[in-house]
């Protein structure tokens, strides 16, 4: 299912025109701290940092949690990340000892925005958008490129010189500080964490996915020492053209995601899903990576209250929705969790007040879902008594 999904979100990027920041062949500016790695030839990258053609603080341009709660617009948003400029080299992942990836690292570890001088072979041009990371603007591949004098942030700093630290000991110390996801993600992107012998570059892509899963992998096994919920909870928002709905289970943990994408191209009313149960998941989603995303935010809560529950969560992007990438689904979870949550005796209340606010006909998902149906067979209700 997930080529059915892949093929419609790069129809969808394809139909875009988005104008970026005009630069020549020399560009002297700030970066956020921001840098990207690309997936393509792997094991052999193109990496580099991503630039602002303007000085001062420009910390705004990639750093997603601060997008949604700050309420900044999908204008705003793709206005921040078209005026970024991404130079690249071609590296081999385990090179991260190379002096142009250990500026990288340089400027991923740093507390604040970093003055820039970055030479081109030529002009920079081009936009990409992704449903897996954020969009940045034009790109060239890069032969020159200095940076100012940079202080580490400490947390990341001590990770860094902690050679016999794992990389999933490092994720999950750096997240349980407090630190932004966007930080502990590039750090581990550009192999500034985990032991000595095994750091590598990692593509942005797969660093996003991976250090959802360690976190939430990690949260789930202190989630399930804990008393479930006791009653069933509905958690709602709403941002960006697209609508959340998060409705907990007093139950042991399982997992749904559902999202429907209606009438962003056209007419079409296309609907994915996957799911977990108690037992675990096997294999990657075939949803991609915002399923990784959601189940981090939902087990973050979950450990925060100290109890367990079910999470079955339906999301509807409507028309105006551009894929910017898996911080959408993670930072809108993330709040609509902390939003307060309105109580239900049944499954039956509580999907009656989801299905209220949805567009798509309550039957399109429950015939999509795996998890939604054996929820409601359990509570031997029929579909009709819910639309």
């Amino acid at each position: 299912m997930i080529n059915g999904k892949e093929a419609y979100l790069k129809k969808l990027t394809a139909s875009f025109d988005v104008s970026s920041v005009d630069v020549g062949k020399e560009l002297d500016g700030s970066t956020p701290p921001s840098v990207f790695v690309g997936s393509w030839n792997y094991p052999k990258v193109y990496a580099g940092p991503m630039i602002a053609p303007e000085h001062g603080d420009t910390a705004v341009m990639d750093m997603p949690e601060s997008w949604i709660l700050g309420r900044k617009t999908q204008r705003e948003i793709i206005g921040y990340r078209m005026r970024l400029v991404r130079g690249k080299r071609p590296i081999k992942v385990t090179d991260y000892h190379n002096p142009f990836v250990e500026k990288l690292q340089d400027i991923t570890l740093s507390s604040g925005s970093i003055e820039s001088e970055a030479e081109f072979d030529h002009a920079p041009r081009g936009v990409t958008f992704s449903d897996d990371h954020a969009p940045f603007g034009p790109s060239a591949d890069i032969e020159r490129f200095e940076v100012a004098n940079v202080r580490w942030d400490p947390s990341l700093e001590k990770a860094y010189y902690d050679g016999d630290l794992k990389a999933d000991d490092a994720v999950m110390d750096l997240h349980s500080k407090g630190l932004p996801f966007s930080s502990i993600q590039k750090s581990f992107s550009v192999g500034a964490l985990g032991t000595e012998k095994r750091r590598r570059l990692v593509p942005t892509r797969w660093s996003i996915t991976a250090c959802d899963s360690i976190i939430g992998n990690r949260l789930l096994k202190e989630v399930r020492q804990y008393e479930p919920i006791e009653t069933f909870r509905v958690h709602e928002f709403s941002s960006l053209n697209n609508y959340y709905a998060v409705i907990m289970t007093p139950t042991a943990w399982q997992y749904e995601w559902i999202e429907a994408f209606l009438h962003v191209l056209g007419r079409e009313e296309l609907l994915f899903s996957d799911y977990e149960t108690n037992s675990g998941k096997k294999g990657y989603s075939r949803v991609g990576g915002c399923y990784y995303s959601c189940k981090m935010a939902v087990l973050e809560a979950l450990a925060r209250e100290k109890r367990q529950a079910g999470a079955i969560v339906l999301r509807e992007a409507y028309r105006g929705y551009v894929p910017l990438g898996v911080f959408n689904v993670r930072e809108n979870v993330r709040a609509a969790v902390a939003q307060k949550s309105i109580e239900f005796e049944g499954i039956k209340e509580a999907m009656a007040h989801v299905f209220a606010r949805l567009k798509l006909p309550s039957s399109r998902f429950v015939r999509e879902s795996d998890l939604m149906k054996d929820v409601l067979k359990g509570t031997q209700t029929t579909l009709s008594r819910f639309v």
